[in-house]
């Protein structure tokens, strides 16, 4: 025991640890800096770039760190590149750890929800935004154990670097022990060493996955530090002297209000209809095709949307609603076709020229069209009032103070504003879809997009969402295009229903006239086979 105390207060041991830790240091750096190239790689669309990182992952996953550190020793000489015993141990360690940390890596962005992205694209994030305020914050969360793990890992496998007579921990002991003839007091000594370097980065771990919760009180999480979060601001406070911009009045929430009956409403709605059509057009999408290989999913669609008119997308699944939506957004590239909003050609430059990525996201900013998913697709590291100000700082360049009130105004107005610091988790699934709604609503759009905004809800929680939808149409002004199969819901808001199938208009006219007498035998058959009930509750 003496002995074993000896050895570990032992200067000549304790120095092995710091070229251990100096090794491990260099080895971790050039992996995380080579690990972010080859992930970048691998997570590109050029086919080339992708082959050779994994090429380089196959080779250096696949051999022994020993013939790595020989070969950065010994035969990076013979082509002029001589290195010293240290620089030689930290280049063969980086290179060996790179395709393992480009693993993590690569495995963290794909974990990302995809909803997630095609949010953050609909809000107008460019790649880089998109890439710093969604992925970014997830990923590195969810890479924390993992990192952890690799980090002990290269630690131990520092030892190999005494091959090439680096002299750290492993070395030094094994030369003493080698004069003495004492081993197990020396390699007991040498482990213990090795297993409180190892317990530090345990440590290191625990307290960056424990910073990085969620779940802890937002005035102490040390995510505050970093890029991607907001400056905390104190907007409840009253005479804050901070406004709205002109464009953005938001009216209290008005108390709910009955369902007018239809036929007592009928005659307004036949007034209105005409009203509308004598609107100049928000949106005018003609010839629109769009192939997914050799499934054509929209046909030569044509659809003209006048300013204030609420549309109900109607048509049975592989219809076209949700690709049409996303071509409106535009989310997705269309094959033929054009869509113009208020009159601007989307896709495409003033020359005709395609538009670049960057290009894309400005124009979805700049476009007001704002969307709505069936599956909420919140940023799951972002509150409720976070999810709503985010994107009002990123992308339309609001002030910190002017976003955060719209957000808080905003949930107030969907009555949520007692969830604003709540994450989309804690939040039930009619509260999610109402805050998806108040984020779109937050540019200020000319025209909303809401895809099957009730489909992913228990029937219980589709009154709550509905309610909110309701009182759009009802404030009016905003142009609205709705896919649902709430029948006697499409009724009571729509102006006008469209039907679809194969991708093309079947049927379009006004929304009561529509739904009750059905002129295509296509529609008839949708609507029977949506419930002969539902037809006789929209007909009351």
């Amino acid at each position: 025991m003496t002995l074993f105390l000896h050895y570990l207060g032992l200067t000549y041991l304790l120095t092995g640890i710091g070229f251990t830790i100096a090794v491990t240091a260099l080895g971790l750096a050039g992996g995380l800096i080579v690990g972010l190239v080859l992930a970048s790689m691998q997570l590109s669309k050029v086919g080339p770039l992708a082959a050779i990182a994994r090429g380089y992952t196959v080779i250096f996953r696949g051999t022994p760190l020993i013939l790595q550190l020989v070969f950065a020793y010994d035969a990076l000489p013979h082509i002029g590149l001589k290195l010293s015993a240290m620089a030689a141990a930290g280049l063969a360690l980086a290179a060996n750890e790179g395709p393992f940390i480009a693993e993590i890596l690569r495995a963290a962005v794909l974990g990302v929800d995809r909803g997630q992205l095609l949010a953050g694209q609909a809000l107008g994030m460019a790649p880089t935004v998109l890439l710093r305020r969604v992925i970014a914050p997830q990923a590195i969360r969810t890479t924390i154990p993992a990192l952890g793990n690799e980090s002990v890992s290269a630690l131990k496998n520092s030892s190999l670097a005494s091959v090439i007579a680096v002299d750290e921990l492993t070395l030094r002991s094994t030369q003493l022990a080698s004069s003495t003839f004492d081993f197990f007091s020396i390699f007991f000594a040498s482990g213990l060493m090795y297993l409180v370097l190892t317990g530090a980065i345990a440590a290191i771990q625990l307290f960056a996955e424990t910073a990085l919760d969620l779940d802890r009180s937002p005035s102490r999480r040390f995510t505050r530090l970093l890029p991607w979060r907001r400056a905390g601001i104190a907007v409840n406070l009253p005479g804050a002297g901070v406004t709205l911009p002109a464009d953005a009045p938001l009216e209290p929430r008005p108390s709910p209000m009955p369902m007018p009956n239809v036929h007592e409403a009928h005659a307004d709605r036949v007034r209105r209809y005409a009203t509308l059509q004598k609107q100049n057009a928000t949106v005018q999408v003609k010839g629109l095709s769009k192939r997914y290989g050799e499934q054509t999913v929209l046909d030569g669609f044509d659809l003209t949307v006048r300013f204030g008119e609420v549309i109900a997308l109607l048509g049975p699944s592989g219809s076209g609603k949700s690709t049409l939506l996303r071509c409106i957004n535009p989310l997705e590239q269309w094959d033929a076709g054009e869509i113009r909003i208020a009159g601007k050609r989307l896709g495409f430059r003033v020359d005709g020229r395609p538009m670049t990525q960057g290009d894309i996201a400005n124009e979805r900013a700049s476009a007001g069209v704002g969307m709505v998913f069936q599956h909420f697709n919140l940023f799951s590291h972002l509150t409720a009032c976070e999810n709503i100000a985010g994107p009002l700082r990123w992308v339309h360049g609001m002030a910190p103070a002017d976003a955060e009130r719209r957000a808080r105004e905003l949930l107030e107005r969907v009555g949520l504003s007692h969830c604003a610091d709540a994450l989309p988790r804690h939040l039930s699934g009619g509260q999610q879809q109402r805050v998806a709604i108040a984020r779109a609503l937050a540019p200020n759009p000319r025209v909303l997009l809401l895809d099957e905004p009730t489909s992913a809800l228990d029937p219980e929680l589709i009154g709550e969402v509905l309610d909110v939808i309701q009182r759009l149409v009802d404030k009016g002004g905003l142009t609205m295009i709705i896919s649902t199969h709430q029948l006697r819901f499409a009724d009571q808001v729509a102006d006008r229903v469209v039907f679809m199938s194969g991708g093309a208009v079947v049927e379009q006219g006004p929304a009561h006239e529509v739904l009750t007498h059905p002129s295509h035998p296509l529609t008839a058959r949708f609507l029977g086979v949506m419930g002969a009930d539902a037809r006789l509750e929209v007909a009351s």
